[in-house]
């Protein structure tokens, strides 16, 4: 059974998404039926307004949470908008090798990692360059996403061969292991360098650390101006001197922008020298 969505349902559900997520889903209205009508039928109702009274007076949030994982989207693949990787490769990495010879060290935050594949075709595409060294770096990747589904499927790191049809097959060969005649799994060595952690884009960034790279690739997309402006911001607070940031290719990040354009979807935070 298809539920409907009348238009206080409607508006009732964009205006919530947009409050706590940031997310417009003005046009997705089809979208939001197709996503929810079977949970809200599942759960016994027989119309989205007992469903959302029923979701949103849950003093847990699970209910909330588990209606958000439904409705974000989370379409990615490994070595996904190929150019950033070719960037990041002959780069990124060459001037952090040298920026951070003395610690060895390389901070990279993925704020909307989906299901995985980005961070670790970052720690893949890290661990090429540095070679024989890279176990004498210390690559750390911050891994977030606000859907814990997705979440705990990039942790489990298990993928199917469609899946892993982008990945050039020598990597395939030392970066994974066959789980079954079917899935692969991310091996330890790659999976160590990523922490996944769940984190609304909304919020307030707590880490208390800063990044020499960040990524937040193709879900700014479903924001409003204002709110990309204010998350933008945010990330050049916690971007180093010199330190990049990666959008998606469909993607702006505003005209008052405190980054530096580089090329299309590269942004970099330049020191500039006092008055």
């Amino acid at each position: 059974m298809m539920l409907k969505l009348t238009d206080d349902d409607f508006c009732r559900i964009v205006k919530y998404m947009k409050k706590n997520y940031g997310i417009n889903l003005e046009k997705k209205r089809v979208l939001i039926e197709g996503r929810l009508s079977g949970t809200a039928v599942s759960h016994g109702f027989g119309n989205f307004k007992d469903f959302f009274d029923y979701v949103f007076s849950d003093n847990t949030g699970e209910e909330a949470m588990r209606l958000v994982n439904k409705l974000t989207t989370n379409h990615t693949f490994f070595l996904r908008e190929p150019d950033h990787f070719e960037f990041l490769k002959d780069t990124v990495l060459p001037y952090f090798e040298k920026k951070n010879a003395a610690k060895h060290s390389l901070d990279i935050w993925c704020a909307a990692s989906s299901t995985g594949q980005e961070p670790y075709s970052i720690a893949m595409t890290a661990n090429e360059y540095f070679g024989t060294a890279a176990h004498n770096w210390n690559i750390r990747i911050l891994a977030t996403d606000v859907d814990t589904d997705v979440l705990r499927t990039a942790g489990e790191g298990i993928y199917t061969a469609s899946m892993v049809k982008d990945v050039p097959p020598l990597w395939l060969e030392k970066y994974f292991e066959a789980k079954d005649e079917t899935r692969y799994i991310v091996t330890d060595r790659i999976k160590k360098t990523v922490e996944f952690r769940r984190f609304n884009l909304m919020d307030r960034i707590p880490f208390g650390r800063t990044f020499d790279l960040i990524c937040c690739r193709n879900v700014m997309i479903y924001f409003e101006q204002q709110t990309k402006n204010d998350l933008v911001e945010r990330f050049y607070d916690v971007t180093r001197d010199g330190g990049y940031l990666f959008i998606g290719h469909a993607e702006s990040v505003g005209r008052n922008t405190k980054y530096t354009y580089i090329k299309p979807a590269v942004y970099r935070k330049i020191a500039r020298p006092a008055e």
